[in-house]
């Protein structure tokens, strides 16, 4: 399994984000390419409903481009919910060349189309730039009766179907995805697996604080503040290691032995056809986004990693963690043939 999967959204990223700074410090960065700016209304697409990870981080993007006066057109997120992304990616695709919409993307970009979900190729977008990775944790009510990730395990290679886990907004999704490779490494039959999805990750949270599942699969930043509540517990996380702060004492799926660390991140899309000016445009506007305090401060909240990468290293990240995919889920029985 480990030629199959190679560590995902890991190292590079960060050394990526170190580069950029270091970049910023240097020279100023202008918001506005040459030759094009939005002249009317820009639209950040999210493909599920409010409350998820996408959709905080699509508003928190908007929140900061209208606070700084990045764009001087107004700036709106349309939720277009449906098919684990694959309607909002339609809806984007529906726009050839226009800078004014964009999406906010995860891992569904290349699943949708691996599972045959979708006919639309990453390669029928313009990828703009990597934001955001964060850690996949496995988390359960404060008091539930499983105890560990351990406990976890041995019970699903007894029963598989045993325990009902929110996995995100469809089959392919990073969380989903984390989920069942974790199981899958640790010898457990996933077709037989329970998996539930909803719309967002706030609507899986609601579902487990109201007892209707058993566990979810979310990334960290979805989780946090019930931790901090008090209403959940964090039996693991898809990490390369351990987390800092309240996630310190949580093992990772490696520690376990089970190695596993898939990771969710973000990626800001355009319409296939996007000119270089147009991209020009959005490579200033988004690294004037990810070094702003606001944004900052809440990747560190969240416990996710500044990732940022723009449109060129994008697109190849993308190509690379397409074959990567491609090989697991034939593994797991979920390419199209």
């Amino acid at each position: 399994m480990k030629r199959i999967l190679p560590r995902l959204c890991c190292t590079p990223l960060a050394c990526a984000a170190v580069a950029c700074a270091a970049t910023l410090m240097l020279s100023p960065l202008p918001v506005h390419g040459q030759g094009w700016k939005p002249e009317r209304p820009v639209e950040i697409v999210v493909g599920s409903t409010p409350g998820g990870g996408l959709d905080r981080t699509a508003r928190l993007m908007q929140r900061v481009v209208q606070e700084r006066r990045l764009i001087d057109q107004q700036t709106v997120v349309l939720n277009k919910p449906g098919g684990a992304g694959a309607v909002a990616l339609a809806y984007l695709a529906q726009h050839p060349g226009d800078g004014h919409h964009v999406m906010v993307s995860g891992q569904a970009l290349l699943t949708n189309h691996i599972m045959g979900r979708s006919k639309l190729h990453y390669t029928d977008f313009t990828a703009l730039a990597l934001l955001a990775v964060e850690a996949v944790s496995f988390s359960v009510r404060a008091e539930s009766p499983l105890k560990d990730a351990r406990e976890l395990i041995e019970r699903l290679r007894k029963e598989p179907g045993a325990i009902s886990v929110a996995v995100g907004t469809g089959v392919g999704s990073a969380t989903q995805t984390s989920y069942a490779h974790a199981m899958f490494t640790a010898g457990i039959d996933v077709r037989k697996m329970r998996q539930v999805t909803f719309g967002s990750g706030g609507e899986s949270m609601t579902a487990l604080l109201g007892g209707h599942i058993d566990a979810i699969s979310s990334p960290v930043s979805s989780v946090i503040g019930q931790l901090r509540a008090g209403r959940v517990r964090v039996l693991a996380v898809g990490a390369p290691r351990r987390l800092p702060g309240e996630l310190a004492e949580v093992p990772t799926w490696t520690e376990l032995g089970v190695k596993s660390e898939i990771a969710v991140w973000r990626a800001l899309v355009g319409p296939k056809g996007m000119s270089p000016a147009q991209i020009a445009f959005w490579d200033g506007v988004v690294a004037r986004v990810v070094n702003d305090a606001e944004w900052q401060k809440e990747l560190e909240r969240s416990l996710a990693e500044q990732s940022h990468q723009d449109s060129a290293a994008t697109l190849k990240h993308w190509q690379t963690e397409y074959a990567q995919m491609k090989a697991l889920y034939s593994v797991l029985g979920l390419a199209k043939q």
